[in-house]
């Protein structure tokens, strides 16, 4: 390695002290060459990292546009990077948690070469894993993480004994997996079961899925964010409004909610402001009552 490039020193924790990133770190801590500008694009970047002479660049999560006279800067011409999705499925910021959303069986790294437009340039190699039935994005995404630096590893290999295939992805067969707002969290209950725990678990832990408790002595509902869910199930023959939450004898410490097409069982809570949760910790200290409805004012459709 040469040289690392690295966003500039941001304000981290509750005095926002300036401190470096943690890749920005890991060089100083190596002596290894660090640039951490402002915008990696502007001449004397440029010109830095021409003194150094790489090979090659491998980019992953930057954070700025890197332009042509950058991605063709190296020897070979180019830099590569590890997405985190099956390209071209799920191009853009959110590949994780759109993965889950799609209710997808798997998903990926794909390692690509660097072009202009985002996540679109010719793929040289490709690694799959299986998405599990409780995984939430948090989790998913540290499994991918340790997969991306494999891959690139893998990648690099094949580049320098002159193995590696690039082929261009198929455009017409890609999709978009955009940045994902905080108002998408909000859980529609009309919606089937499935697909709320999809929701849940894409959006966990940010942005976060969340419900609207009823309205207290504040006067104003108060959000409830469910971190993870698993289907819920009710006595035979009972259904109620979606939204509607029920505390069954039965299972005294959990909480049931009524969706379009069944019951969905929150197992991990968190109030605004507070830790998350067990369901059942959760209760014990903000005893929810039967028959309680959840996010009364409709979700806007669409």
């Amino acid at each position: 390695m040469v040289a690392v490039v690295s966003q500039p020193d941001r304000g981290r924790g509750r005095g926002r002290k300036l401190s470096p990133s943690p890749v920005s770190a890991c060089a100083l801590e190596n002596g290894i060459p660090l640039l951490r500008p402002e915008r990696v694009g502007d001449p004397d970047v440029l010109e830095s990292l021409r003194e150094h002479a790489p090979d090659i660049g491998v980019v992953v999560a930057f954070g700025q546009f890197i332009g042509r006279r950058l991605r063709e800067l190296p020897s070979l011409g180019y830099m590569i990077n590890a997405h985190a999705s099956l390209l071209p499925r799920h191009r853009g910021a959110s590949p994780i948690a759109q993965v889950i959303l799609d209710d997808e069986a798997e998903t990926g790294i794909s390692v690509m070469r660097l072009e202009r437009e985002m996540d679109a340039g010719p793929v040289g190699h490709i690694r799959r894993i299986e998405i599990g039935d409780q995984e939430n994005s948090a989790e998913l995404a540290q499994r991918l993480s340790l997969l991306a630096a494999k891959s690139l590893i893998e990648a690099l290999d094949m580049i320098v004994s002159d193995e590696i295939k690039w082929t261009e992805q198929d455009h017409g067969q890609a999709t978009l997996a955009p940045k994902l707002s905080k108002e998408e969290g909000r859980l529609d209950w009309r919606l089937p079961t499935r697909t709320l725990i999809r929701r849940i678990h894409g959006l966990a832990p940010r942005p976060g899925a969340f419900t609207l408790l009823p309205a207290g002595e504040s006067g104003e509902p108060s959000p409830l964010r469910i971190l993870r869910a698993a289907p819920g199930a009710a006595p035979p023959g009972k259904k109620d409004e979606p939204g509607t939450l029920r505390r069954f004898p039965e299972t005294p410490d959990a909480i049931q909610i009524a969706t379009g097409d069944g019951w969905l069982s929150p197992l991990e809570v968190q109030r605004a402001g507070a830790k998350a949760m067990p369901t059942d910790a959760f209760l014990r200290g903000q005893p929810l009552e039967d028959g309680l409805r959840l996010d009364a004012e409709e979700p806007a459709d669409g």
